[in-house]
């Protein structure tokens, strides 16, 4: 019985601490007092659920149990300081919801702290860290891997950001409707890069995290009936296209399995059919931007019946208005496997090689995984051997891992 208990806990634990988290944020103002917050209310569920049963609403008893913990606390502080004391008598006197949530703005504390995060006064890489890591609840490594930057460099944004906040004396609140789309393009960004993480992880034993993926894609539809504009709709059909191949990306097995090698019959034709009509709309408002290209591309995928239906062609295309709008060396490298695939792999690999004699993207394993399978396909098995060898040796996932080696002892067995 305690272990079911303790498995239901870590099931709420898994669903409810991030927004109960930010709900704490938004009373108690502070990072650190909200993370002791839902230390202490985590730990009185681990002591009562057990014996009592969960709690009919155990979001809303967290936030009351936190909420009275952290009084107790601030009690205990009263005489430190003035500031103290103010926020003791906005939480005795806090009113809201039995859920946490109250008449402001925007109805999901989450998102409400996602936007707060994102102020102006950041950088934009101190918002998208201090996001990723305190809202969505991403390990360090995490973010850094999701910004291709060392973890260390990453540690010292986040807490360059806490006190940026601390000491300018930054506010918890929604700012007001005018600011807000000024701050919209640092959050589609933050929820963009939580669906990443979750649907392509980028270590571990899974390929997928499907709690970060389908956090995202929630707060992309709370986001888009906030801001019914053309980079919204983009952004939650790319990820809508993207989820729809969930269950066809691994096999029964848990080994990564190729797009060109996916069984469709498994891709979800419910997501399909929102995501194309997302995609659809933006492109009609003449107002998108670079989500809603990316979605387009993945809708041409999504509307090819085989592989080899897949419109190339339109692809490439595709990718030379989204390297308008996101000069990047990643757009750079999957307009090259595009090209590849419209025209020939020598083609797709001569634009490789010169974006990795740039030095970019040389510790990037997909860059070494695209060269070695445009090799393989040329028929230059010892070429490709070498690039899955380097591939191999800067991935991180577990499945990706297992699946380069497979390749790798193909190209050994045939050379």
């Amino acid at each position: 019985m305690a272990e079911r208990q303790d498995g239901k806990i870590e099931a709420v634990y898994r669903s409810e601490s991030r927004g109960v988290f930010a709900t704490f944020v938004r009373l108690l103002g502070n990072f650190d007092l909200a993370e002791e917050a839902l230390q202490d209310a985590f730990l009185a569920a681990m002591e009562q659920w057990p014996r009592d049963g969960l709690p009919a609403n155990p979001r809303a008893w967290l936030i009351s149990v936190g909420r009275f913990k952290a009084i107790d606390t601030l009690r205990r502080k009263v005489r430190a300081a003035r500031s103290e004391r103010e926020l003791l008598h906005h939480l005795e006197n806090e009113l809201t919801h039995p859920d946490g949530r109250d008449d402001g703005t925007l109805q999901d504390d989450r998102l409400r702290l996602i936007f707060t995060c994102c102020h102006p006064a950041l950088s934009f890489e101190a918002q998208i860290a201090l996001t990723l890591r305190e809202v969505c609840g991403l390990t360090t490594e995490q973010v850094g891997r999701a910004f291709l930057t060392s973890t260390p460099t990453v540690a010292k944004r986040i807490v360059r950001a806490k006190q940026k906040i601390r000491d300018a004396c930054i506010p918890y609140e929604v700012p007001s409707g005018s600011q807000l789309p000024d701050r919209l393009e640092s959050v589609l960004k933050v929820v963009y890069l939580v669906f990443t993480e979750g649907y392509a992880a980028t270590s571990g034993p899974t390929l997928m995290q499907s709690d970060l993926s389908s956090e995202a894609i929630y707060l992309g539809r709370i986001l888009l009936d906030e801001f019914p504009d053309a980079e919204v709709q983009g952004l939650l059909a790319l990820m809508l296209l993207h989820e729809a191949r969930r269950e066809a990306r691994i096999s029964p097995e848990g080994e990564l399995v190729l797009l060109e090698d996916q069984d469709r019959s498994l891709w979800k034709r419910e997501l399909i059919e929102e995501g194309l009509m997302l995609v659809e709309r933006a492109l009609a408002s003449r107002d998108f931007g670079c989500y809603t290209l990316q979605a387009a591309i993945a809708a041409v995928h999504a509307q090819a019946r085989a592989a080899p239906d897949t419109s190339w062609a339109k692809i490439a295309d595709l990718y030379d208005a989204l390297l308008l709008c996101s000069s990047t060396a990643i757009v750079e490298l999957n307009r090259a496997v595009a090209i590849a695939m419209r025209d020939t792999p020598q083609a797709g690999l001569r634009l490789i090689e010169s974006i990795l004699e740039r030095g970019e993207l040389r510790d990037y394993y997909l860059a070494h995984a695209a060269t070695a399978d445009l090799l393989r396909r040329t028929g230059d098995r010892r070429g490709a051997y070498v690039a899955y060898e380097r591939a191999l040796s800067l991935a991180q996932s577990e499945p990706v891992r297992r699946f380069l080696s497979r390749r790798l002892k193909e190209m050994a067995d045939i050379a």
